[in-house]
């Protein structure tokens, strides 16, 4: 298991998200409201980034900036068209004040 440091954790505070990259994948880590959560940075419609377009606090979901589809933020799974196919999540920790994300 590989694990990557994103930032400290006061670096991130609710209603951001930061995006990290790690070899050839991309992640997403939201802090909703206090809780972390980690996504991959790719919409399963295209392939295209997913993690740089807008996102909703309230409902917890990414949108994809370039067809506008919704991904639950949580669990990877797809809400709306045109993606279909969930994307991967992370296990994300904290540990002496660091975010970290757990990459299988």
């Amino acid at each position: 298991m590989a694990e990557i440091v994103v930032c400290a954790l006061e670096d991130l505070p609710p209603g951001e998200v930061r995006i990290v990259h790690a070899g050839e994948i991309s992640v997403g880590v939201y802090n909703l409201g206090g809780e972390l959560f980690a996504l991959e940075d790719r919409c399963s419609h295209d392939d295209g980034p997913l993690c740089e377009g807008d996102f909703d606090l309230d409902e917890g979901y990414a949108v994809c900036p370039r067809h506008g589809a919704r991904i639950d933020i949580r669990s990877g799974r797809a809400l709306t068209l045109p993606a279909v196919m969930p994307v991967e999540t992370f296990r994300v920790r904290v540990d002496d004040g660091l975010i970290k994300v757990e990459l299988a």
